[in-house]
């Protein structure tokens, strides 16, 4: 979608994500904000993934408050606002990279809502991906890599 746009300010599209958003680091979440989000939109969602890996989910957040801008801080721990998922760490919130090797590419989808999730427990990515198909009004991709040295 033309103008709806996700970035981070620790990397850009397609960059380097540094080791403190790692399992090598500090394992904090990446500060990531959006602007252009489409008109009507009530809610986000974000899923973090690794293709790489068949798709290893390591984030998953929904009922994002919407608007046409928005962010999320670094270091976003599992309890605070907005909902965290399940990750497939096992664990509720974000788990970064941690690839086995070589060079691995991450995505962070983001998906502009026309009304909130409601799901409850700890959805998995596959959940959230369920309930966003009939309320998505439209999504942006950020992609970051990581290699372990």
């Amino acid at each position: 979608m033309a103008g709806f746009a996700l970035s981070s300010p620790s990397f850009a599209e397609g960059g380097a994500i540094p080791a403190r958003h790692t399992c090598d680091g500090d394992d904090l979440s990446p500060a990531l904000s959006w602007q252009g989000a489409p008109h009507g939109v009530v809610a986000f969602a974000l899923v973090v993934d690794d293709p790489d890996a068949r798709g290893f989910i390591h984030w998953v957040v929904y009922d994002i408050v919407g608007g046409p801008d928005g962010s999320l801080p670094e270091g976003l721990r599992p309890g605070a606002a907005p909902a965290q998922g399940r990750n497939d760490f096992g664990r509720t919130g974000y788990g970064g990279p941690c690839p086995p090797g070589g060079t691995h590419h991450y995505r962070f989808t983001l998906w502009a809502l026309s009304s909130g999730l409601g799901l409850s427990g700890t959805p998995s990515a596959s959940d959230v991906r369920a309930a966003v198909t009939t309320r998505s009004l439209g999504q942006t991709v950020l992609t970051g890599t990581y290699a372990r040295r």
